[in-house]
């Protein structure tokens, strides 16, 4: 599928949230101990209280902790150190946390590799990233046929300096020929990627060069000499933090040419191309078309702008673009096959449909109607030789539609098993796509759909791991009812047999941003959890996309408080169905959830035993001065409208946080490279619960200085990440074997 790549936001870091623990002792119902959590250590490191005070359309906005904000400040640099100290003390003091470091590490390298990020050319031609079991990053790797010899083209570790950062592969674009690759890499999980070029034979570099190429999307031209890719301004040294992702442009790069003198293809300046500073300009070169495809995306808004114009004149310096659709068309994803053009929009369709047109003469509004909408979500479309793709969700099972060309008759393909469903790697020249299938208990596997039988093989690209199948684990769907009568889907997982007693260890995940569905996924991890008896729920709240357009539009802006009190009404129902309670309840949300996370405990502090929030959006009223602030306002709003702050205030969890009050242990993730939420966000929610909460419950802030918003992580970091929330947790619920001696 051809589609316009945003930031993706704050992240999507759901998967990692929901990756579990694990423990050797297991918990007996009646037997839990009470925490000692005012006793473990000292208190944590006092941030002084320095009150800013704004005012929005008249209202006045205190802020006691602005200055953290500065992180190059020496005192707030050494603040955010002591605390990570602190916790780091508090923490090693958990008896079971060692032994849940070992159990997690166990359980991950159970799979013997994971692989991701596949490509299929012709000529049987596959590319993937893949990380063996005890490996800490992933690898890019290139094979000739499923049963050929696979070969290592890249190690981003060969970048590693003895003492420094370690570093991860964030994209990577195979030429159409497959003899050149570009790919992108950045250390310690800034996300902060140079593009190099790989010659795929011999595996060295070409010496091509590009810095400020952090979104990448490059895209290789016929002649697999020269491509096209996006690039960020080169700042000035007093440029303001919130000019890095405004007026990027898509530029033209030859082989052995200096990427300083690249020219403009796509982006502000050009005839013709109406564009933002705020937008994402990047180009599309399709096999087989003679179109390029111009992309705006619209920071982290779904409907994208889409022009054309001949592929011959692109690098010629003088593009004729012509504009196909804007936003107001509704679409969010395109392919395109010779000259026909597939869209998917959700215009008076909320849950999408699949149009068709033609790029020579493209009419959006006449276009032809290929997929109508229907009860399921359409989600993606992708384009083979043979026929269009369509990826759809229905009540969380994931089916795929194959199109003949020509034909306006979807045929449903025949799975292996219900789950989640991605269409992995699909190409314009090579009949059939790759499907990948997985299920809250059962393993990834990488599936080859042969257009000619019609039949699904198992690759063998994805190795089988010793838990891919969890016959003693139980998935249900239920639906929990809202505060006003919406009906919240909700995926529950428990061992078989576990007693509805109201005492089991519970974890309640939720996100709700951006349309992004929280779908079925497999992660051996959550083994350990289960054998301590335990139970883990996940969300599927407003914000999200499980129902379509109109379940993202419900939680989003001024409608976003559904979010939280979605997330408020499935906690309420697994208590009243005896699935847990309070006392033994610990949610759990990342980047964006964490404006869910936040905001849950602030409206019901009573409701939680712990909360796990990870590197969490919390002062949503500041968060528009951010480098990333300015491609979020879509999502979330901004200040500069009395609409867009009434909402952003409400969802912001730092400003409802209220002295004197009994909140519920909470543990605060940050990696101190994140681009995404700038480490001082989780910092002064930080400090604002510590010096108001009235529990004596622990307020902890945990900081990774070789990390950032968790992409590009280790395989080490990841799981002692997960060691620490997690015995975190066990302590706060009172599991014998995670309770810290006396002082």
């Amino acid at each position: 599928m051809a589609q316009a790549h945003t930031r993706g936001g704050f992240g999507y870091l759901i998967p990692a949230s929901l990756a579990l623990l694990s423990a050797v002792f297991i918990a007996v119902p009646g037997t839990a101990q009470k925490p000692e959590s005012a006793a473990l250590t000292a208190p944590p490191p006092v941030a002084p209280v320095r009150m800013v005070t704004d005012e929005y359309f008249g209202v006045k906005v205190p802020d006691p902790y602005r200055y953290v904000e500065n992180l190059k400040d020496p005192a707030v640099a050494d603040w955010f150190k002591t605390q990570n100290d602190y916790t780091r003390s508090v923490l090693a003091r958990i008896p079971g946390r060692a032994a849940l470091v070992k159990r997690i590490e166990a359980l991950d390298e159970s799979v013997p590799a994971r692989v991701l990020d596949l490509r299929r050319l012709p000529g049987g031609l596959y590319f993937y990233q893949k990380r063996l079991a005890q490996e800490e990053i992933a690898k890019l790797y290139v094979r000739n046929g499923l049963n050929g010899k696979e070969r290592l083209l890249i190690d981003p570790a060969k970048f590693q300096r003895t003492g420094g950062p370690h570093y991860a592969i964030d994209y990577y674009n195979p030429s159409l020929d497959g003899r050149y690759v570009t790919i992108g890499i950045s250390p310690a999980g800034s996300e902060d990627a140079v593009m190099r070029v790989i010659a795929v034979q011999t595996g060295k570099e070409t010496g091509d060069i590009i810095e400020r190429a952090q979104i990448g999307g490059a895209s290789w031209l016929p002649d697999n000499r020269s491509f096209v890719y996006n690039r960020l301004q080169k700042l000035a040294p007093d440029a303001a933090p919130t000019d890095k992702y405004l007026n990027s442009r898509v530029y033209f790069h030859k082989l052995g040419t200096n990427p300083d003198q690249d020219p403009v293809v796509f982006g502000t300046g050009l005839a013709g191309v109406k564009i933002g500073a705020s937008d994402l300009p990047l180009v599309g070169v399709i096999p087989g078309s003679s179109h390029a495809i111009g992309v705006i995306a619209h920071g982290v808004q779904n409907e994208t702008t889409l022009y054309a114009a001949p592929l011959e004149s692109v690098g010629t310096g003088s593009i004729p673009w012509s504009k196909i659709c804007d936003v107001e068309d509704q679409v969010t994803a395109f392919d395109v096959r010779g000259d026909d053009l597939y869209l998917l929009s959700h215009l008076q369709a909320s849950r999408f449909k699949v149009l068709h047109t033609r790029l020579s003469a493209p009419n959006v509004s006449r276009a032809e109607l290929v997929v109508p909408p229907g009860q399921a979500v359409i989600r993606n479309i992708a384009a083979a030789e043979d026929a269009l793709y369509v990826q759809t969700m229905d009540g969380g099972i994931g089916r795929v539609l194959r199109v003949p060309y020509g034909s306006n008759k979807p045929e449903q393909m025949s799975l292996p098993f219900d789950g989640a469903v991605s269409l992995s790697a699909t190409d314009q020249r090579v009949s059939g796509t790759l499907v990948e299938i997985e299920s809250w208990t059962k393993g990834k596997t990488i599936y080859a759909y042969d257009a000619t039988t019609k039949r699904t093989a198992d690759t063998g690209l994805q190795p089988k791991g010793a838990f891919d199948e969890l016959p003693d684990i139980e998935s249900i769907e239920v639906k929990a009812p809202s505060y006003d009568g919406t009906l919240i889907p909700l995926s529950i997982m428990r061992k078989k047999g576990v007693n509805l007693n109201g005492s089991n260890p519970t974890l309640l995940d939720g996100y709700g941003a951006y349309g992004i569905s929280h779908d079925p996924y497999s992660d051996p991890r959550r083994l350990a959890w289960f054998e301590q008896g335990g139970v883990i729920a996940v969300a599927h709240i407003r914000g999200g996309g499980e129902y379509g357009e109109d379940w993202h539009v419900a939680g989003k802006g001024l409608t976003k408080q559904n979010t939280w009190k979605d997330f408020i009404a499935c906690a309420e129902f697994l208590i009243k169905e005896k699935y847990t309670s309070p006392a033994h309840l610990a949610i759990v949300g990342g980047s964006a959830g964490g404006i869910t996370v936040g905001r849950s405990i602030t409206e019901r502090p009573d409701l939680f035993a712990v909360a796990l929030d990870l590197v969490p959006a919390s002062d949503l009223v500041r968060m528009e001065f951010t480098p990333n602030g300015p491609p979020n306002i879509p999502e979330f709003g901004t200040v500069k409208t009395q609409d867009g702050f009434k909402g952003l205030y409400e969802m912001s969890a730092y400003h409802h946080v209220k002295d004197e009050t009994p909140y519920p242990a909470v543990l605060i993730t940050t990696g101190f490279n994140d681009p995404r939420v700038i480490s001082w966000e989780p910092g002064k929610l930080a400090a604002r619960l510590q010096a108001a909460t009235s529990s004596g419950k622990p307020v902890l802030l945990r900081v990774d200085y070789d990390a950032g918003h968790g992409i590009g992580s280790t395989k080490s970091q990841q799981d002692e990440e997960l060691a620490d929330r997690f015995s975190f947790a066990l302590w706060q619920f009172g599991v014998p074997g995670f309770q810290p001696p006396m002082p």
